[in-house]
């Protein structure tokens, strides 16, 4: 096997471990995922690791269901730093306007990576939020959805956003999606990463 394809497999491996142990609370090897320095951005949070460890366990121990499911992967290798894409979907159960429902958002997780002292690491995982729809449990419930509070979220996660915001999560506004100029600039970083610029550099918005 080629020096690259170890790589690869060692990556995904990673992605994966990512979803299973995030979703199993098996917090300690969880946290061998990330870089000291790595970050989190999701629709509910955007911070250190260690913050999202400890606010997704505090949510795990009260019964917040969030389960990741992954799909196909591209990865783009550029000596000890890496871009991973993977696909995903993000399902959520909880009570929305008094009707346990899932929701279901589907995309892709964009993963800027490096490997430090022979181990690869997340530094920044940047979720894509490409469509989302919500589904009743129970089939012959149905939400009364606020239509008003419903479109002033992305069309990507307007759904899980919905959601969110009913439990009380302050959502943010501005996460990229399929198209658009905040996924083109999140390209933009990921070249820059590759191009082994500092990450507050791949992290400047153009000029």
């Amino acid at each position: 096997m080629s020096d690259d394809w170890k790589e690869r497999l060692l990556i995904r491996e990673l992605v994966e471990n990512w979803a299973v142990w995030r979703d199993a609370g098996d917090w300690e090897r969880f946290r061998t995922v990330w870089h000291d320095d790595g970050r989190m951005m999701a629709t509910w949070f955007q911070g250190t690791a260690d913050e999202f460890i400890k606010v997704s366990r505090e949510g795990f121990e009260k019964g917040v269901s969030i389960l990741h499911f992954l799909g196909g992967m591209g990865i783009d290798i550029a000596e000890n730093r890496a871009i991973a894409q993977t696909k995903m979907t993000i399902n959520q159960r909880a009570s929305v306007d008094g009707v346990i429902c899932d929701v279901v958002c589907t995309g892709r997780f964009y993963d800027f990576l490096e490997k430090r002292q022979g181990r690869w690491g997340v530094v920044l995982r940047q979720p894509i939020y490409e469509k989302d729809r919500i589904d009743p449990v129970d089939p012959s419930q149905a939400p009364a959805l606020d239509r008003q509070r419903l479109e002033s979220f992305p069309i990507g996660y307007r759904h899980l956003a919905y959601l969110q915001s009913g439990l009380g999560f302050k959502v943010k506004p501005d996460m990229p999606g399929l198209t658009g100029p905040l996924v083109e600039d999140l390209y933009r970083r990921g070249r820059a990463w590759l191009e082994g610029k500092p990450l507050e550099m791949a992290l400047r918005p153009p000029e």
